[in-house]
C-alpha cells in the first residue's frame, strides 16, 4: 500500500470517533465562511436587481439636469428631435403648510413637479390605486398633489385636505407608496410633494436664482446606444451647463453604499474567519494532545513523521471542507432569507439565485485560514520524538516553528491578505484594514505576554498567599499551555470595537446635545432674493428676541478642471470625491469670513479688482493635490469661470454655521442669477414666531431647523453604532468559540490536575474556586487590555479625525466592558464545568 493510502485510510479509521474536539473548527469556519459568502452573495443580488431596474430608477434611459434654468428652446427642440420620449420635471426645496383654521403649521418638503409622461419607465404607486396622471389633474378649479405620509403627519392633515405652496393651494388626493427615481432625486431634508409640471407658475416660486433642478428623462429607440447618443449631445453642446446620466448610473449614491457596504462587511467577515483561525489552531492543538500516546507508539513501531502529518492533515482538511460547506450552505441561504426585508429597504425587487463567485470567495477564504493555523499544531506534534510526546502528556512541549515552516506560514498569510486587497471594490481600504488587523494581532500577542508575566510575579505575591486556590488559578495563567495569549487574541477585537464605538458615540451624542447646539444657528433660510433681502432684515427685526442674523450671497457651480485638465481626468484621493460629482455652493465677499483661518496664501485687498481669485478650502485642496497659485475652473449656469487660489482656509463644518468651501472676491460673480442664504441663532420660545413671520411675508424663502438636521444625523451616528455593534458581536461570537476551544485543548490537564487536587484533600468548592479565579482574573485582563486599546482608538479618532474635544466616557466603558466579562466567565465556566464532575479511576487507571 501507498503511503498516501495509508496514510488515507489510518485517517478514515480516525475519523471515525466521530467529530470530538473539531466541532470548534467547524463552527469557526462555518462563521467566517458563512458572512463573506452571504454578504458576497446578498451584495450580487442587489447590484443585479439595480442593472435589471435602471431604467425603473431613472425613469428614462438618460437623465438630462440642469440647475437653476431649464434647458434653452434650442436645446430641448434637440432633445425632442433626437428622442422617442422626453419627459419634463422639476424640483425644489418649499415650505408647504396648511390653510384650515391653523394657518401657522409649515414644514419644508421636497416638491417635484412632473408632466404628464412622467414616469417614462416604472410606476409611481398610489396608497389608494389610480394613475399620478389623473391625481394631479385640475378638476373644480383646484389642482391636485400626492405626498408621502410623513408629511401629512407633520401637517396633521388627511387625504382630501387643501395644502398651500407659495401662492398656490392644492387638494391632497392621495399618497405615495413607491417613487420609482426617489434614490435619485436631492438629498432628503423634507418629505416628497408631487403636483402638476403645469401647476408650478401659480405658486410664484420661479424666481430667478432659486436652487431649482430641471430633469428631462430621455426615452430612447430600442436598440439605441445610449452612450453613442450621450456622446452626440456633448458634441452638439460642449459647454452646456447640463449633467448627463445614463440609466445604469442613475442610482450612483446607492450603488456605492451598496459597495462599501459589502467591502466593509467582507473584512469584517475576514476578521472573524481569523479569530476564528485561532479556535481552528486550538481546535487541531487539542485534538493532537489526546492522540499523542497514538502518535508516539506510531512512530515507536517506525511509522515515519511524514505519513503521521499527512494523516492528520487529511482529517484536519476533511472537517474544515465540512465546515466550509456548513458555511457555504448559510451563505447560499443568505439571499433568500434576507430577500423580503431588503426589498422594503431598497428601491428594487430582488431575485435570489446561487452565485458561484461569491461562494467560491468565501471558500477560498476558508482553505487559506484552514492552511495557515493548523499547519503549525500539526507540525509541532508530528516532528517531536517519542519521548518528547510521552512527556508531553505532563509538560507541554512548547517548541518553536523552524524557518521553513515560519516561511509557509507566512507565504499562507501574505496570499489571504493579497486575496482580501486584490478582491476588495477599494483595494486600497482593504490594504489598510490588513494591515491595522496585523498590527493589531501584535498588538494583542503582546499585550497578553505582558499579561502573563505580570501573572507570574503575583504568584508569588502577599496578595496570592492570600487564598491557594487563587495562587493555583494564578498559575495556571502562566504555565505552559496556558490559553491567556489565545483569549487576549480572541475576545481583544470584539470588546475593542465595543468599547471604541460606545466611547466614540458618547463624545459625539456630548458635542451634539452640548458643544455644537451652543456654537449652531438655529434657522438656515434659503432662496432668498436679493431684493427681498431689506424686507427679509426688516421682518426678523420685528420678531421678539436676539436672532443674531447673517446673510450672504450663494451660487451653485460644479468643478470642471483642476489646473486646466478635466476634473474626470484627475486623480485625486477618494475621501473628497464627493466634491466633484454635483454642484456645491459657493459665495463671493470682500473680507475674509470669521470662519476658517487662512493656513496658505493671504486674503485679497477689499478693493481688489483684477482676474478671478478665489479662497478654497485647505483639506479638499490637499486631496485635490493643489495649492495657492494653482486653478479651478467652475461651471456656472453653463458658463465656464477659471479662478487662480489666493489662499486656503481650514474650515470646520462641525460648527453648522453658514461656511463655503469656494470664495470668490468681488468683481466675477455679481451679475449672476444668485440668492441669499441667511443663519439666524434665534431662542427657542422665538424660533416658531420668527419662522411664521418669515412663512407669511414671503413665500419662496423656506425655513431649513438646524436642530432637526442634528437630531437626524444623531439618529445616524447611533444607527451606525448599532450596526457596528452587531458586527462586532460576530467578533464576540467567534472570540467565544475560540474561548471554549482555548478551554478544551487544556482539558486534559485539567482533568488530572482536578483529581489530584481532590486526591490530596481539596473539595469540589476549592476545585470549582480555583477555576473562578483563573476565569475571573483572565477575563479582568483581557477586558482591561481591550478597553484601554479601544479608548486609545476611539481618543484618536474623536480628536485627530473629528477634531473634538475628548472626554473620558467613563459610563460607555464601565457598561460595555463587564458584558464581555460576563461572556468569558460564562463561556469558560461551560468548558471547564465537567471536569468538577471527574471521578479518579478512570484517570488514574489511564493517567
Amino acid at each position: 500500500m501507498s503511503e498516501l493510502a495509508l496514510a488515507f485510510s489510518w485517517a478514515k479509521r480516525e475519523l471515525r470517533a466521530g467529530l470530538t474536539g473539531f466541532w470548534v473548527l467547524i463552527a469557526c469556519l462555518a462563521l467566517g465562511v458563512g458572512v463573506i459568502g452571504g454578504v458576497g452573495s446578498v451584495s450580487l443580488a442587489v447590484r443585479d436587481a439595480l442593472q435589471r431596474d435602471a431604467r425603473s430608477l431613472a425613469g428614462g434611459d438618460v437623465i438630462v439636469r440642469t440647475n437653476y434654468e431649464p434647458a434653452s428652446t434650442e436645446q430641448l427642440a434637440y432633445l425632442r428631435a433626437e428622442s422617442d420620449v422626453v419627459s419634463e420635471s422639476l424640483e425644489m426645496r418649499v415650505m408647504a403648510g396648511s390653510t384650515g383654521g391653523d394657518t401657522n403649521r409649515k414644514r419644508l418638503a421636497e416638491m417635484k413637479a412632473v408632466d404628464g409622461l412622467y414616469p417614462i419607465y416604472g410606476d409611481l404607486e398610489l396608497a389608494e390605486g389610480g394613475t399620478i396622471a389623473d391625481a394631479l389633474a385640475k378638476r373644480d378649479g383646484r389642482w391636485g398633489a400626492v405626498s408621502e405620509q410623513g408629511l401629512l403627519d407633520l401637517l396633521e392633515l388627511s387625504v382630501g385636505d387643501p395644502i398651500k405652496v407659495g401662492s398656490q393651494t392644492y387638494k391632497l388626493r392621495d399618497t405615495i407608496t413607491k417613487e420609482p427615481d426617489r434614490s435619485t432625486g436631492l438629498a432628503n431634508f423634507g418629505p416628497r410633494l408631487v403636483v402638476a409640471n403645469a401647476s408650478v407658475e401659480g405658486t410664484d416660486l420661479l424666481l430667478p436664482g432659486s436652487l431649482i433642478v430641471y430633469k428631462y428623462r430621455i426615452g430612447l429607440a430600442p436598440g439605441e446606444s445610449v452612450m453613442a447618443w450621450i456622446e452626440r449631445l456633448s458634441e452638439r453642446f460642449p459647454k452646456a451647463g447640463w449633467q448627463v446620466t445614463p440609466a445604469s448610473r442613475a442610482a450612483p449614491g446607492l450603488a456605492e453604499t451598496v459597495e462599501r457596504l459589502t467591502l466593509f462587511l467582507t473584512l469584517v467577515g475576514l476578521t472573524a474567519l481569523l479569530i476564528g483561525g485561532i479556535g481552528i489552531a486550538n481546535a487541531v492543538q487539542s485534538y493532537m494532545n489526546a492522540k499523542t500516546g497514538t502518535i508516539a507508539m506510531l512512530k515507536c513501531v517506525g511509522a515515519p513523521p511524514r505519513l503521521i502529518l499527512i494523516t492528520y492533515a487529511i482529517q484536519t482538511g476533511a472537517l474544515g471542507l465540512l465546515g466550509i460547506a456548513a458555511g457555504l450552505v448559510l451563505a447560499a441561504m443568505a439571499p433568500f432569507v434576507l430577500d423580503a426585508m431588503l426589498e422594503s429597504l431598497l428601491p428594487v425587487m430582488l431575485v435570489p439565485m446561487l452565485y458561484p463567485s461569491a461562494l467560491g470567495l468565501g471558500a477560498t477564504f476558508g482553505i487559506l485560514t484552514t492552511a495557515a493555523f493548523a499547519l503549525w499544531p500539526l507540525l509541532k506534534s508530528c516532528r517531536i520524538s517519542p519521548s518528547q510526546l510521552l512527556r508531553d502528556m505532563v509538560a507541554p512541549v512548547v517548541g518553536r516553528p523552524r524557518p521553513l515552516e515560519i516561511m509557509v506560514m507566512a507565504v499562507l498569510f501574505l496570499v489571504l491578505a493579497t486575496l482580501a486587497v486584490v478582491t476588495a471594490v477599494q483595494p486600497g481600504f482593504a490594504m489598510w484594514f490588513v494591515i491595522g488587523v496585523a498590527s493589531a494581532f501584535v498588538l494583542f500577542y503582546g499585550a497578553a505576554h505582558v499579561l502573563s508575566v505580570t501573572v507570574k510575579r503575583l504568584t508569588g505575591s502577599a496578595l496570592a498567599r492570600w487564598r491557594a486556590s487563587l495562587r493555583l488559578a494564578l498559575a495556571n495563567l502562566c504555565r505552559p499551555g496556558a490559553p491567556t495569549v489565545s483569549v487576549v487574541l480572541s475576545l481583544g477585537f470584539g470588546v475593542t470595537v465595543l468599547v471604541a464605538v460606545a466611547s466614540i458615540e458618547a463624545n459625539l451624542g456630548q458635542a451634539l446635545q452640548e458643544d455644537l447646539p451652543d456654537q449652531s444657528p438655529t434657522f438656515f433660510f434659503v432662496d432668498i432674493q436679493p431684493s427681498q433681502l431689506e424686507d427679509f432684515r426688516h421682518v426678523v427685526e420685528t420678531v421678539p428676541g436676539e436672532h443674531d442674523l447673517s446673510t450672504a450671497p450663494m451660487l451653485r457651480a460644479r468643478i470642471v478642471k483642476i489646473n486646466g485638465v478635466p476634473a474626470s481626468e484627475v486623480k485625486i484621493d477618494e475621501n473628497v470625491s464627493w466634491a466633484l460629482r454635483s454642484e456645491r455652493g459657493l459665495t463671493y465677499r470682500s473680507d475674509p469670513p470669521a470662519e476658517g483661518n487662512i493656513v496658505d496664501g493671504s486674503w485679497w485687498p477689499p478693493n481688489y479688482s483684477g482676474p478671478p481669485v478665489i479662497s478654497f478650502d485647505a483639506g479638499i485642496a490637499r486631496g485635490f493635490g493643489i495649492g495657492v497659485g494653482d486653478t479651478l475652473t467652475f461651471n456656472i449656469l453653463g458658463r465656464e469661470i477659471t479662478g487662480r487660489i489666493a489662499n486656503l482656509r481650514a474650515i470646520d463644518f462641525r460648527s453648522m454655521r453658514m461656511q463655503f468651501t469656494t470664495v470668490f472676491a468681488p468683481g466675477t460673480l455679481e451679475d449672476a442669477p444668485h440668492t441669499i442664504l441667511a443663519t439666524t441663532k434665534t431662542l427657542p420660545e422665538h424660533a416658531s414666531a420668527l419662522v411664521r413671520a418669515i412663512s407669511n411675508k414671503f413665500a419662496n424663502i423656506s425655513a431649513v431647523r438646524v436642530k432637526e438636521a442634528l437630531e437626524a444625523f444623531d439618529n445616524l451616528v447611533r444607527q451606525i453604532g448599532n450596526a457596528i455593534r452587531l458586527i462586532a458581536m460576530v467578533g464576540l461570537v467567534a472570540g467565544v468559540l475560540v474561548l471554549a476551544s482555548a478551554m478544551a485543548a487544556g482539558q486534559h490537564m485539567r482533568r488530572r490536575d482536578a483529581v489530584v487536587l481532590r486526591m490530596l484533600g481539596a473539595t469540589r468548592g476549592n476545585v470549582l474556586a480555583t477555576y473562578l479565579w483563573e476565569l475571573g482574573a483572565l477575563g479582568i485582563g483581557t477586558v482591561g487590555i481591550a478597553a484601554a486599546i479601544g479608548v486609545t482608538a476611539a481618543y484618536i479618532v474623536v480628536t485627530e479625525v473629528m477634531g473634538m474635544n475628548w472626554s473620558m466616557p467613563w459610563s460607555a466603558v464601565l457598561l460595555t466592558a463587564p458584558i464581555a466579562l460576563v461572556i468569558t466567565l460564562v463561556a469558560g465556566f461551560v468548558g471547564v464545568w465537567q471536569v468538577l464532575g471527574q471521578k479518579p479511576a478512570p484517570l488514574l487507571r489511564n493517567p
